[in-house]
């Protein structure tokens, strides 16, 4: 190994690859550390399979975290027009859809895997799979990789090991226990973009219901946000764009104990007066016809019982014998239909994490540690989550061209 500015990468996910192109194509000697048999692991899975590499409309906003503005000069680094030039630098064409989603063109997550892995073998890095680093440690020559009965020395070292969601893909801990060991802060972790558990006696018997809803995430008895999208019961709770869409915070408001429950809109697009209009009207046409059978034209079959039952009214009753206040009940239970969150999918079945380690500890402006010289910290092992829709790739390629850029000096 060349004596002059050597540079460790432990991880080979998005933030790693990214960092070490950079770091390499500006004259370091890079060598990747990965314990998976192969690079980008949750690149191929991303996206299901499609891999929704960036997202056109970034903001701060789209970031929580103790400290969501640590995001800010990181994407001020790579707006997208400078994103697309750097992939077209690596054989990497993009397709872009109107809410700001892109995609590599083939519409494969391959694509880009190959592309990155291409890029950093044509730039020098050493790739090392199942290589898993089980300490890292700093003496005067430099850090100390550990590799079971192998150890390296290197001047700088990023730990870009991601978090612990996806444990199936080879998700660990390794990063938080290798920060903490020099001192860093680690931010509790919990899983983001995840399914919801129910509280209810009878979500598994709508199990295979999907539909488009509007969805209100309540917290300790306050409505929080409202998203619309689609919603898909399960035997263990629900699922579903919208309801990942506010699974970030619902975890993390059930990490912290409060009272966590969800309101279902089922039919969005009316408001309470607009709907009652056309139930009437619905009503008068078909008087002898039974509740079920009315519903089953507007919202989906296997949630009329339970809605009915929840209301007292038998689905079974002719449409024309029900009670004005009948008629109110259903319509608000409809609109308005409640159930208790007690718990998530687990990282297993969570895209992200939050969480990690504390980013007040690392500078913004270049990713390195402001405990120890020499450190660099990239992608989702800080404490940054993203919003569904490309945002967390958003921070893993920006942080990673940061810390690589540095790392290159």
């Amino acid at each position: 190994m060349s004596l002059s500015n050597r540079v460790a990468i432990l991880g080979g996910g998005a933030s790693g690859l990214m960092a070490a192109l950079t770091a390499a194509r500006a004259g370091a000697n890079v060598t990747i550390y990965e314990h998976n048999n192969g690079v980008g692991k949750k690149i191929l899975a991303s996206g299901n399979g499609r891999c929704n590499i960036i997202n056109t409309t970034v903001s701060p906003e789209d970031y929580a975290g103790l400290d969501p503005s640590f995001v800010e000069y990181a994407l001020q680094q790579l707006p997208f027009e400078a994103f697309e030039t750097f992939c077209h630098s690596i054989g990497l064409l993009l397709e872009c859809k109107s809410d700001g989603r892109c995609y590599p063109l083939s519409n494969e997550a391959k694509a880009v895997l190959i592309a990155f892995k291409s890029a950093v073998t044509d730039a020098g890095v050493k790739i090392l799979t199942e290589k898993k680093v089980t300490a890292l440690t700093k003496e005067k020559k430099g850090f100390v990789v550990h590799c079971e009965n192998e150890k390296s020395v290197y001047d700088k070292v990023l730990i870009a090991t991601g978090s612990q969601a996806a444990p199936q893909l080879g998700a660990t801990d390794d990063g938080y226990r290798f920060a903490s060991e020099f001192g860093h802060e680690i931010i509790p972790q919990y899983p983001s973009l995840v399914q919801l558990h129910l509280n209810s006696k009878i979500h598994h018997k709508m199990a295979g219901v999907k539909t488009f809803a509007e969805v209100t995430l309540t917290i300790d008895n306050k409505p929080l946000t409202k998203v619309q999208g689609d919603i898909l019961f399960a035997s263990y709770g629900i699922s579903g764009l919208a309801i990942l869409d506010i699974s970030q915070r619902a975890s993390h408001a059930l990490m912290q104990h409060q009272r966590v429950a969800i309101g279902i809109n089922l039919l969005p697009h009316f408001d309470t007066q607009t709907l009652r209009v056309m139930l009437e009207k619905l009503f008068s046409c078909v008087p002898n016809r039974s509740l079920e059978t009315v519903l089953s034209t507007l919202i989906p079959g296997k949630t009329i019982v339970h809605l009915c039952e929840e209301v007292a009214v038998n689905p079974s009753k002719a449409v024309s014998l029900l009670s004005d206040k009948e008629l109110q009940k259903l319509i608000y239970l409809i609109q308005n239909w409640k159930f208790e969150v007690n718990g998530t999918h687990g990282f297993k079945h969570a895209e992200v994490s939050g969480g990690g380690v504390a980013t007040v500890q690392i500078n913004d402006k270049t990713m390195e540690s402001k405990l120890v010289k020499g450190l660099y910290f990239a992608g989702e092992v800080l404490d940054i989550v993203g919003r569904r829709g490309g945002y967390n790739f958003n921070f893993a390629w920006a942080s990673g061209i940061i810390a690589g850029r540095e790392m290159g000096k």
